[in-house]
């Protein structure tokens, strides 16, 4: 049996002990007086003991069949206690108990599985009753929980659309682990009998505590405070849930409380009926699909169609001889469902007043935003739309050099003069991590002492990047908006949309740091703090301010966008995206402009399809998303702790851990490793809340030099081709691999043994070479661990697309409009004649942008100086395709001529401004 120490997370655990329970009491009711009994006899009385204690936070089986099951056990009634637990395993893993009532005595073996959830139709699981949990909070003894559980049982009813079980915990801790433990629980009944403390001693469980935070702050309560507390301490880890606070304390008292979750109180009674209704409500809150629930009822419709779409209700394929395979393949209900009409029950996304309006707002509700947009054709758009909403030309922009293509040509439309940032490089690895705030903070300092800073309007970082590096959201605003009070933030969160709903990670969301800023700034606290620090930093240098963390004024406007492809990390259609917006000067300065980008970039044509599904994933992560990111990260976890321990596996792989991906200045908590062999799982909690950048534990970077294949090769030749294995992101020698949602421990168990097979295979291999040939695969490894080309910084933008030297912007707009004409362009040869022309002095400027993927990023931008550093780390990429570079005729630069002439616009348009400015 494994050590609770193996565990990442107690819902493993639970599983796994299930299963463990299963095996062994089965083995015993064969075999019960055999040579290994005692033996058995002895592991299941362990297997029971460690059950106990998370089985009461769980409402099936429930510790009424869980104790008597042990009382069986202990009175030798071996075949039926493996008989129950089969069924209870059974049901665990398939779902069954959700369905319907699990029979657990032998006599019922004629009721076996025939319903179970595994075999079931979709058709039939999705006419079934949706099933949740409702945790009740109060210090009962047995009675008293029987008579709380029959009371809700009796208020169901056959016309209710959900169907749910309690369960009843004593204490404000009890309740804190059980609603993240617990991923069944939809709402929360806190009566006034809770005491504050658990029973329970297990640091599986009580791990789960430090994820709630402020629990040190709640000893000094009184009792008749738990309740408050409880439901505001739940707000903060799982925000979706509902409460329902039954108290016997006035009105008054209560209206002045801050109640987090709480939907409703409860004066003095008793009214079960009341209570289940509103349970109900609640859950139908979350549940109901606006526009999903619109299309549905359309389809239904008897509709003539008279308009510019023949695939409309399946006309032009159920009267076709030669496409019948397309109508087989896809069904009915998806061409039924398709149309351009907007109205009829539907709507329009462009001017939304209906059914997508609503979807939209509770989308909002969910991510924790002001306002959501949907979008049906992905984020790159999203991105674009925000950068041509709030950015106006000679606006200056500082951008995270490595970021998506798409903000690269959004600068472009919007004509920002850009400042790129630098993020710190990985050489190792020929990756890039982030911007360090302390480059941030220094970039603003620059254009604030150049008299600049008036004209800065926003900051645009990835978060997390593609490789999973997350920065502390809200310190990097903060510390900007001490600085700039105004500075809009872009974040985008395209590879991050499942971060809301995972307590850990939703601190370092977008959203929520904003919501969090919002809230502090307005705070007496922050307020005296504020003016304390502006005391003591009267006439501070520059030094100092990069040196301290910096507080916003109590006037700082919080101005806040995400960008999110719900299709990459949630339940959507492929390009299915949204925006998110937390702005305090939206309404007043933003909403006009914002709306006309949005026009730009939409299609009148938008699939309905791809909204629905949008509306449906925002239904699936406010009613099931922590379990299925909880689950999420339990995969990325196995999959590290099975590499980091298998023997062979360790010959050629390794997982890149924090330390590997974040320097040490930027990981405060000193945390190395998320899994270490020795000492086991690390809590993460105590990092997310307080590094610099974090490492996200759902991405797993496997360094693969050591096999003697670059990152591309294993990715096409080995992963994909031999095994089918599908990875996005590679580097010159890791591969990235990425769990979703979706990925279940199969899914890991499989991945593991596919990299066995080619260790094994490796062996055997290195094993039968000749010397030369092991000469070889040696000096490929050393090729690929150790000798890399160092990553290029940004150079700079040439001083024709420049203002001037005291500050690094530049005018990537008029560079990439100028490469129009093929006479301002010429093209260098990247071993010949591009040498030559650096040699002379002359600057090289690029025509155009130069994105090899992988990385992905673009090494240069129009109007950009080419380095020597880039040009040596070009000739030394060895991806297959590198966009914006012909092989056949080389680098596209500007020519002297063009540059020339540019420089003398450039000048004569600074002076125009300068004197309009005067």
């Amino acid at each position: 049996m494994q050590s609770m120490s193996d565990y990442y997370s107690a819902i493993q655990l639970r599983s796994d002990r299930w299963s463990a329970l299963r095996e062994a009491s089965s083995a015993l009711s064969r075999d019960p007086q055999g040579a290994r009994s005692e033996a058995q006899v002895k592991k299941i009385e362990g297997l029971f003991e460690s059950l106990a204690l998370i089985e009461a936070y769980w409402a099936f089986p429930g510790m009424q069949v869980f104790d008597h099951l042990r009382r069986q056990f202990e009175h030798k009634n071996y075949y039926d206690v493996a008989f129950a637990v089969q069924r209870i395993t059974r049901a665990l893993t398939t779902g069954a108990y959700r369905r319907r009532h699990i029979p657990l005595e032998r006599d019922s073996a004629d009721a076996e599985e025939h319903e179970d959830e595994v075999i079931q139709s979709v058709e039939a699981r999705a006419l079934a009753k949706p099933y949740f949990e409702v945790m009740i909070v109060d210090d009962v003894n047995e009675h008293q929980e029987r008579w709380l559980k029959s009371n809700f049982s009796r208020m169901r009813r056959i016309e209710d659309p959900f169907h749910y079980e309690t369960v009843v915990v004593p204490s404000l801790q009890d309740a804190l682990i059980g609603v993240l433990f617990n991923h069944n629980i939809q709402a929360i009944v806190v009566r006034p009998g809770l005491i504050m403390e658990s029973k329970v001693e297990l640091p599986i469980l009580t791990r789960y505590l430090d994820r709630a935070g402020g629990i040190d702050t709640i000893e000094a309560l009184s009792p008749e405070d738990y309740g408050p507390e409880l439901c505001r301490l739940i707000a903060k880890v799982r925000p979706e849930l509902d409460a329902y606070l039954v108290t016997d304390r006035s009105v008054e008292d209560i209206a002045g409380l801050d109640l987090g979750i709480c939907r409703r109180v409860f004066y003095n009674q008793e009214d079960f009926l009341e209570l289940h209704l509103n349970i109900l409500r609640g859950v139908q809150a979350r549940y109901k699909t606006p526009f999903f629930t619109a299309l549905v009822e359309y389809s239904k419709q008897p509709t003539g169609v008279f308009h510019a779409m023949p695939i409309s209700r399946g006309k032009s394929i159920s009267r076709s001889h030669w496409i019948q395979d397309m109508g087989a393949f896809y069904g009915p209900n998806i061409f039924l469902a398709e149309t351009s009409a907007t109205s009829g029950g539907l709507d329009s996304l462009l001017e939304p007043h209906g059914p997508i309006k609503e979807a939209q707002e509770l989308a909002s509700r969910a991510f924790g935003s002001k306002q959501t947009y949907f979008a049906t054709n992905g984020t790159s758009t999203c991105n674009k739309i925000v950068v041509q909403a709030l950015v106006r030309p000679g606006d200056i922009v500082l951008v995270d050099r490595d970021c998506h293509k798409s903000h690269h040509y959004g600068m472009v439309l919007a004509g920002a003069q850009v400042v790129y940032l630098d993020s710190y490089p990985l050489n190792e690895y020929s990756m890039y991590g982030a911007v360090p705030l302390r480059e941030i903070k220094h970039q603003l300092l620059k254009l604030k002492a150049a008299g600049k800073l008036d004209r800065v309007r926003m900051l645009l970082l990835t978060n997390c990047t593609f490789d999973g590096i997350v920065y502390n959201v809200e310190r990097v605003m903060e510390e900007c908006l001490a600085i700039k009070p105004d500075l809009v933030f872009l974040w985008d969160e395209a590879w991050f949309g499942f971060a809301r709903f995972g307590p850990t990670y939703r601190q370092r969301t977008a959203m929520n740091a904003a919501n969090n800023l919002r809230e502090r700034l307005r705070s007496d606290s922050h307020i005296a703090a504020y003016d304390a620090q502006q005391a003591e930093l009267a006439g501070a240098d520059d030094e100092t301010l990069l040196n301290t963390r910096l507080l916003p004024p109590p006037d700082a406007r919080v101005r806040t966008y995400a960008t999110q492809s719900t299709h990459k990390t949630l339940t959507s259609l492929r390009q299915g995206s949204m925006i998110h917006v937390n702005d305090q000067d939206f309404k007043g300065e933003v909403e006009a402009s914002f709306h006309e980008a949005y026009m730009t970039h939409t299609s009148t044509s938008p699939n309905y399809q791809i909204i629905a599904s949008l509306d449906v994933g925002r239904r699936q992560v406010e009613l099931e998303g922590f379990e299925f990111v909880q689950r999420q990260v339990e995969a990325a976890m196995s999959m590290r702790r099975a590499i980091h321990t298998h023997p062979l596996l360790k010959k050629y792989f390794k997982v890149l851990t924090a330390g590997d991906m974040i320097p040490e200045e930027h990981r405060e908590s000193g945390l190395q490793s998320y899994y270490d062999p020795d000492q086991g799982w690390a809590d993460i909690w105590d990092c997310w809340e307080k590094d610099e950048f974090v490492l996200d534990a759902t991405r797993v970077t496997l360094a693969v030099g050591g096999t003697g294949w670059d990152g591309d090769t294993f990715k096409t030749d080995i992963l994909m081709d031999k095994y089918g294995i599908q990875i996005n992101k590679t580097s010159r020698n890791t591969v990235l691999f990425m769990t979703n949602i979706g990925t279940t421990r199969s899914s890991v168990a499989y991945l593991i043994e596919v990299l066995v097979e080619i260790a094994k295979e490796l062996d055997e291999l290195l094993d039968d070479a000749s010397i030369m040939e092991r000469r070889g695969f040696e000096k490929r490894v050393a090729n690929l661990m150790h000798d890399l080309p160092p990553l290029p910084d940004f150079s700079r933008f040439h001083d024709a697309f420049r203002t001037d030297d005291m500050t690094s912007e530049g005018d990537i707009r008029s560079a990439f409009f100028l490469s129009y004409d093929e006479k301002n362009c010429d093209y260098l040869e990247l071993d010949g004649s591009i040498n030559d022309a650096l040699d002379s002095g002359d600057d090289v400027v690029s025509a155009q942008f130069i994105i090899p993927y992988p990385p992905g990023f673009p090494i240069l931008v129009p109007g950009q100086v080419v380095s020597k550093e880039i040009l040596a780390f070009m000739r030394a990429l060895d991806v297959s395709e590198i966009h914006g570079y012909r092989d056949d005729l080389g680098l596209r630069v500007f020519t002297k001529k063009a540059l020339k002439q540019q420089a003398k616009t450039n000048a004569a348009r600074l002076k125009l401004n300068n004197e309009r400015h005067k």
